[in-house]
């Protein structure tokens, strides 16, 4: 006769384990649940590895900026220094769109003198 009230049988060390119908479904149930946690884990882990990739991305960006930012300036410094000594108006007025403001007086430049970079470099360490 089958027993109604059991869904699975199990074998170990040779007797019979009856699993009762709510154990059944517990242990089904617990398994579903692990599986949607491992599933969502891994999603989770997709994205996480996403997420790193653009990370990287950006730093590599902010540092590749940091290294251009002294030619950038060397650049604005000459072209600012040009429009000076051939009193450019066109010059001027582009730099002035974007920002960029000079002084056209010679003695202010003269009376500082140059500092050179490893000087710069320890002033500005504090």
């Amino acid at each position: 006769m089958a027993n109604f009230g059991t869904i699975a049988t199990l074998s170990s060390a040779g007797r019979n384990v009856l699993l009762a119908r709510w154990q059944f479904w517990v242990t089904t149930v617990i398994a579903v649940v692990v599986a949607v946690v491992a599933g969502y884990d891994m999603m989770l882990f997709g994205q996480n590895r996403n997420t790193q990739v653009e990370l990287g991305r950006r730093t590599q960006y902010i540092q590749q900026s940091a290294q251009l930012e002294v030619l950038y300036r060397e650049l604005v410094k000459t072209l600012a220094d040009l429009s000076a000594r051939t009193q450019d108006s066109g010059l001027s007025s582009l730099l002035a769109s974007q920002g960029i403001t000079f002084n056209t007086s010679p003695a202010t430049a003269a009376a500082r003198p140059p500092v050179p970079a490893t000087d710069a470099a320890k002033e500005a360490k504090p």
